[in-house]
Formats: C-alpha cells, sequence, structure tokens
C-alpha cells in the first residue's frame, strides 16, 4: 500500500488504490484508513498521498548503517577525481536500493537519491550483487524473476543473464551499456565485509556520448576498485 502511494503525483482515489493493489476496495479502504489514523497517510480532495511520517520507516535502517557514512568521503574523493556521479547500492530481493549518491553537475534523465530502486538484472550494480549471492539464491532469483525490457539493449534472456553474471563474478566487475536507459553507461565493483561477502557495490555513471566502453575500462574502472578497497579497508576497521 506504501509503495503504491509513492508514486509521484498528488495522490490516488481509492478505486484506483484498488487496481493498483490488487485489493478488493473494501480491504483498500480499511488498510488506507489504518495508515492514515497511524499519520503515515493523509487524504484531501477524495485522494490519498503519503505523509513525511513514512520516512520513520527507513530512518531506523538507516541510522543503524554505517555503509553510508563509511563511503560518502570516498565517493566525493572518485566523483572529484573522475566527474563522474557515483553511487552505493544495496540488494533487496529482486531490486537495488540506493543507500548514499554523490553526484555532478551534470543531469540524467533518471532521477536517482537515497532509496531509489531499480531492477537488479538490468544494472551493474544489480549485476555485482546477483554475483556476490550463494548459487542457490542466484538460482531462485533467476527463477522467479521477470526481465522485462527497459530499452532495447536490456538482457531478458535468463540463460544470457546467468552468463553475464557468472562473467561478472569472476572479473570482480560489471560493465552495463544502455539496459537501464538509453544513453546511460555505468560499471560497478563488489564491496566485501571482513567475512568477504559482498554486502554491497559501488558504480561510476556516465552518459554514452562521453565516454566509450573501452575508455570506461580504461579510465574510470581503476578508481573505482581502488575506491572499493578502500571502503573495504574502512568497513574492516570499524568492524573491529
Amino acid at each position: 500500500m506504501i509503495r503504491t502511494l509513492s508514486a509521484p503525483g498528488q495522490g490516488l482515489t481509492l478505486a484506483e488504490v484498488a487496481r493498483e493493489t490488487g485489493l478488493a476496495r473494501a480491504a483498500a479502504r480499511r488498510f488506507l484508513l489504518t495508515l492514515e489514523d497511524l499519520g503515515y497517510v493523509r487524504s484531501a480532495d477524495r485522494r490519498f498521498s503519503l505523509t513525511p511520517r513514512v520516512l520513520e520507516l527507513g530512518y531506523a535502517f538507516l541510522s543503524a548503517l554505517t555503509l553510508p557514512q563509511i563511503a560518502q568521503p570516498h565517493l566525493r574523493e572518485l566523483v572529484l577525481r573522475v566527474q563522474e556521479s557515483s553511487s552505493v547500492c544495496v540488494l533487496d530481493r529482486t531490486e537495488i536500493v540506493y543507500v548514499t549518491r554523490e553526484p555532478t553537475q551534470r543531469i540524467m534523465t533518471v532521477a536517482i537519491a537515497v532509496g531509489t530502486r531499480f531492477p537488479a538484472y538490468a544494472t551493474s550494480m544489480g549485476r555485482v550483487l546477483l554475483a556476490g549471492l550463494e548459487q542457490p539464491d542466484f538460482d531462485a532469483f533467476l527463477e522467479g524473476a521477470e526481465l522485462r525490457p527497459l530499452t532495447t539493449r536490456t538482457l531478458i534472456d535468463k540463460r544470457g543473464l546467468r552468463t553475464e553474471v557468472d562473467q561478472v563474478r569472476r572479473q570482480g566487475w560489471a560493465l552495463v551499456d544502455q539496459e537501464l536507459e538509453d544513453g546511460l553507461r555505468s560499471v560497478a565493483a563488489p564491496i566485501h565485509n571482513p567475512r568477504h561477502q559482498v554486502v554491497a557495490a559501488v558504480n561510476l555513471s556516465t552518459h554514452a556520448s562521453r565516454n566509450t566502453l573501452d575508455s570506461i575500462r580504461r579510465e574510470m574502472l581503476p578508481p573505482l576498485l581502488e575506491t572499493a578497497e578502500r571502503i573495504e579497508r574502512d568497513l574492516a576497521a570499524g568492524a573491529l
């Protein structure tokens, strides 16, 4: 219900909420009234929308998570060095979730902020995180995944995705060319905890008009890998 109401706009009617959630109108109304009573939803002109109080739901998770605080200065240094935006994400089932980001002044079509979600299969950070899963968990992801074409370049063949993720696992980084959005290229590397488990991914994103795939590998990948290593060292130091 909360995710449905988070769509941009002036709110949704009861009928729209019921349709988007797949609930009966009576059930949707009960949930809306409960959320309104708890202070997470407001209603006006027969439309329901979220209140700022929903931020409380994510704050406890983010405030207890040391990764964003540790990663942020490293992202800032990386962005100053390569002049492209950098982010850190974690995996939440089939999606990546942004936990920190350091943008440049360049404007991309994709609007990204902390909490933004994208499908893991179509992103460089998603593929790095999928490569870090145990094999049974990755098999379960593939079995239940719905791979939809987001651009004409999106890899939607499950066998092809398995091959791609295997390659990412071997080489230790992922490069995605305009699969999430036309013109958007991204390279990502894993962030490991002291037990060498992949707990997050860090990336650099750029526009296809500014960087070729070769220039990304040559000029952006080395500093990205260095940044991932620095973040890992600081994570390990914080765990001591």
